[in-house]
């Protein structure tokens, strides 16, 4: 088989649409039960640090990082990983994943910057790009999750050991009035 030519870009507003019928067709219905879909719900994304992939002009892959914290920790949450059926197996996805990660570690220097990316997914499939499993009891999710599929992947070297707490949306800070 040839090798496919991909264009992996910054995802933006307009990419949307396009992504979001993916996700659909790729994840069905049941994606709004799943514990990760509740910390992203009403949570949006970074356009900065998500990408999508794609063949010519058409759209073949996402991948998207949600602000999220654990415990104090500052993190983001991967996924939906999407990449379109019949251009599966040809790399995408890792290619997507490891080209978010790259973003994230670019941006360390920021001041409140996430330290880790989580996400619920295969062991074997993520740990290839860095992902290692939480050890069982140190997180909770926002829902039914099988502990040996919660995953992460240090941006820094923040250990193992402070990852722990329950996991939730992250907000944008509220600002506070100086007194008088």
């Amino acid at each position: 088989m040839t090798e496919l030519s991909i264009s992996l870009l910054p995802e933006t507003p307009a990419d949307d649409a396009a992504i979001e019928r993916l996700i659909a067709r790729t994840f069905g219905p049941g994606r709004y039960a799943r514990s990760a879909f509740r910390l992203r719900e009403n949570n949006p994304h970074r356009h900065d640090l998500s990408f999508t992939a794609s063949i010519g002009t058409m759209l073949v892959g996402s991948v998207r990082l949600t602000p999220i914290v654990i415990g104090d920790l500052p993190a983001l949450l991967l996924g939906p990983l999407t990449v379109e059926p019949p251009f599966r197996s040809h790399g995408i996805g890792r290619r997507l994943v490891e080209r978010a990660l790259e973003a994230a570690r670019a941006g360390l220097a920021e001041a409140g910057a996430a330290r880790l990316v989580l996400l619920v997914g295969d062991e074997p499939y993520y740990g290839r790009m860095g992902f290692q499993r939480v050890p069982r009891g140190q997180v909770s999710l926002p829902g039914p999750v099988d502990p040996a599929r919660v995953l992460v992947c240090p941006l820094d070297a923040t250990p193992m050991d402070e990852v722990r707490g329950p996991v939730r949306k992250a907000f944008a800070p509220v600002a506070v009035q100086e007194s008088a």
